[in-house]
């Protein structure tokens, strides 16, 4: 999977890598040529007192090293700029998958997951190719030159290397082979720790107003405990893997000199290619442990490629139209036929069969019980979800054909739970029409009931708002986001349960202010409060995902017993009837 990733991702960057190699390679060769160069000076200038000739070479040496750090520098600035550019290309793409999920996907995974995949997952992706661009490249290369080099200066003494490379990677791959599930685990523990952190800190005025700070500390502490005692594990058999190197290192080295003496003293080699040789163990073995330092990064980041690849990979519900509708005659005629909607793998369908048809210049209201399917049956009409299903009709065009701009124009909806971005009041408000004037921002917040709280508010429409509107009560929230619907003059308003955070005072404000602004509109409503949608032209009774019933207020009164229910638990017989 991580390959495969980077195979796709890299491919852009062909001609910096091709120069990245070049310019490792060339750096290799310089640090290989070294130690010859060295083991010449020490038989040929230091032993025969040739004080021209150790100058002589030692300036070549020193050509070659400045040669080498030149190299080796470039390697460094091509293997950083395209590292970072191939995370920038998978933040990048992560994001725009998610952006085209439906509300289904995005529930699949959950928001702090996906958090953590755009952020924690790339960034590991993302330093194990800037290791590998600074270090991988170099260890094959410095290896098997390492290993061609000590030929040419002993052979009898390069058997060594027969037991030492291969000790060396048994025990490096054994310890990698315990670390992969780990690293499993301890981002599936940063997911947790980032849900509950996320948890607490939106919900922390319920938190104070239970007064259960003792609870959600010890509910993050068992999370974070738990990313702990893995990542203990995991530091463990890191701190392991060193040691086990540099053991077999200094063993080796150890075993060369031992040898090595053996053979000047029988004559068969010089101190200067002794020298060199050790030198170019030293190297060897430096390649081995700089795989290894790459071996301990690939099993995180094949963890957090497996992750990214599976949103990669995950194709969203609502899938852009091959040959878009781009135009329409803009009524704002709504209508569902037998419309049905499932989750996947649910034992029974969220809407089942819903008939509905909302005109123009008409309200028409959306009622029933908690989980009877209002606010899924509202989604259905922007395509937050498809209907698995039957149709859904905007101006007699399947939604699912329009052209997604052109959906966003015809229909504006205030979902449930209103959210503002961090910014102003007029770019909340501008999010949907750019290009709206300030008259027409103030006209919006006329309509919404909200002129008088903004105008309070120092800077007015430049006044700023807090990521999610936390500097704001949830009913001016609610107005603010109301307004903004407001701005766009769909040709169908949605209205999910926008008004329950206002009290009757202002909802009945608002409604006749919505009454005259949405006179020529389609407006369908969703509400639990029977007094925000009694006065609607038409009001569908939902139960248990299917219509039960049609009609006007008076009507549904007399003839249906599931909305009579609903109205008699919020009034008095009397009052309903009036």
């Amino acid at each position: 999977m991580l390959i495969r990733l980077l195979r796709s991702h890299l491919r852009p960057y062909k001609r910096p890598i091709v120069t990245l190699i070049t310019l490792q390679l060339l750096s290799t060769i310089g640090a290989l040529y070294l130690p010859t160069l060295n083991a010449d000076i020490i038989d040929n200038g230091v032993v025969k007192g040739d004080t021209g000739y150790i100058l002589g070479l030692g300036g070549v040496m020193l050509g070659v090293t400045v040669v080498q750090m030149t190299c080796a520098i470039g390697a460094v600035y091509f293997g950083a700029r395209t590292a970072m550019s191939v995370g920038r290309d998978l933040r990048r793409s992560v994001f725009t998958q998610v952006q085209s999920f439906s509300a289904r996907e995005v529930g699949q995974f959950g928001a702090p997951s996906l958090i953590t995949r755009s952020t924690n997952d790339v960034q590991q992706v993302q330093m194990l190719v800037l290791m590998s661009f600074t270090l991988m490249v170099t260890a094959p290369i410095m290896c098997v030159g390492g290993i061609i080099m000590a030929l040419g200066q002993d052979v009898p003494l390069s058997a060594l290397l027969l037991v030492v490379v291969p000790v060396l990677g048994v025990s490096v791959s054994l310890i990698v082979r315990r670390m992969r599930p780990l690293f499993r685990t301890m981002q599936k523990r940063v997911d947790s720790v980032n849900r509950v952190l996320r948890e607490q800190i939106t919900g922390i005025r319920v938190i104070r107003a239970f007064v259960k700070d003792g609870y959600e500390r010890q509910r993050f502490g068992a999370a974070n405990d738990e990313l702990t005692a893995v990542s203990l594990s995991t530091g463990r058999l890191m701190a392991l893997m060193f040691p086990t190197v540099m053991a077999i290192v200094n063993v080796s080295s150890v075993a060369v000199l031992w040898f090595g003496a053996h053979r000047i003293d029988s004559g068969g080699m010089k101190i200067g290619a002794l020298t060199a040789f050790l030198t170019y163990l030293m190297q060897i073995l430096m390649s081995v442990m700089m795989a290894t330092f790459m071996f301990m990064m690939v099993p995180r980041a094949e963890v957090c490629a497996e992750r990214i690849q599976e949103v990669l990979g995950t194709e969203s519900s609502v899938v852009r139209p091959a040959a878009p509708v781009t135009t329409l005659r803009r009524h704002g005629h709504l209508e569902l036929r037998g419309a049905t909607f499932a989750y996947p793998g649910a034992e029974a369908a969220v809407l089942r069969d819903v008939d509905l048809e909302a005109l123009p210049g008409q309200t028409t209201a959306v009622i029933g019980s908690t989980g009877s399917g209002k606010s899924t049956l509202l989604g259905l009409i922007p395509r937050l979800y498809d209907a698995t299903a039957g149709r859904v009709l905007v101006d007699g065009e399947d939604v699912s054909r329009l052209d997604p701009a052109l959906l966003a124009e015809t229909v504006g909806l205030v979902p449930q739970k209103p959210y503002l971005f961090s910014g102003t009041v007029a770019s909340n408000l501008r999010y949907g029409k750019p290009d709206a004037t300030d008259e027409e921002l103030w006209h919006a917040l006329r309509v919404a009931q909200a002129e008088d709280f903004v105008r309070k508010l120092e800077g007015g429409l430049e006044a700023p708002i807090a990521q999610g509107g936390g500097n704001v009560s949830g009913g001016q929230r609610q107005r603010l986001a109301i307004a903004r619907c407001l701005v766009r003059r769909p040709e169908i308003y949605l209205f999910d349960d926008s008004f329950s955070a206002l009290d009757y005072a202002t909802d009945a404000a608002l409604r006749r202010a919505l009454a005259e602004e949405t006179a020529e509109a389609t407006v369908v409503i969703v509400a639990q409060r029977v007094s925000t949608i009694r006065d609607a032209h038409r009001i569908v009774v939902l139960d248990e995902g299917r219509v039960v019933g049609t009609g006007t207020h008076s009507e549904l009164m007399r003839d249906n017993e599931t909305y009579r229910e609903i109205v008699l638990s919020q009034l008095t017989e009397q009052e309903a009837a009036a």
